[in-house]
């Protein structure tokens, strides 16, 4: 089986597809166009700065993410089709209200 490890900055994103009706149409509140959400699957080291210093990514394997719609390079690997992004395409990291430190993040930015 093949297995792929971005490198630097890249992760590998399995899309997360739109919701279907019987007979493959989408529900009408999905027909609204809106960014791609994907759970990472891999992720690289993170990117390497001038200074020989690598920053560490923000993203981490099982988040969830928004990307843009034309963003990263779509990929097949061992039969599933991946996306693989820079860190920087991801739009969001979508988490649980409740978790720890998350509520309070969002508040201050309220």
């Amino acid at each position: 089986m093949l297995i792929a490890v971005p490198l630097h900055d890249r992760l590998l994103v399995r899309r997360i597809e739109m919701p279907m009706m019987k007979g493959g149409v989408a529900l009408p509140d999905m027909m609204k166009e809106k960014l791609p959400e994907g759970d990472v699957v891999a992720i690289g080291e993170g990117r390497m700065l001038e200074s020989g210093v690598r920053l560490p990514m923000t993203v981490k394997i099982g988040d969830r993410v928004l990307f843009g719609k034309y963003s990263g390079n779509d990929v097949e690997i061992g039969g599933e089709e991946l996306v693989v992004l820079r860190e920087d395409e991801v739009v969001a990291i979508m988490r649980e209200s409740g978790m720890a430190g998350v509520d309070a993040a969002m508040e201050g930015q309220l």
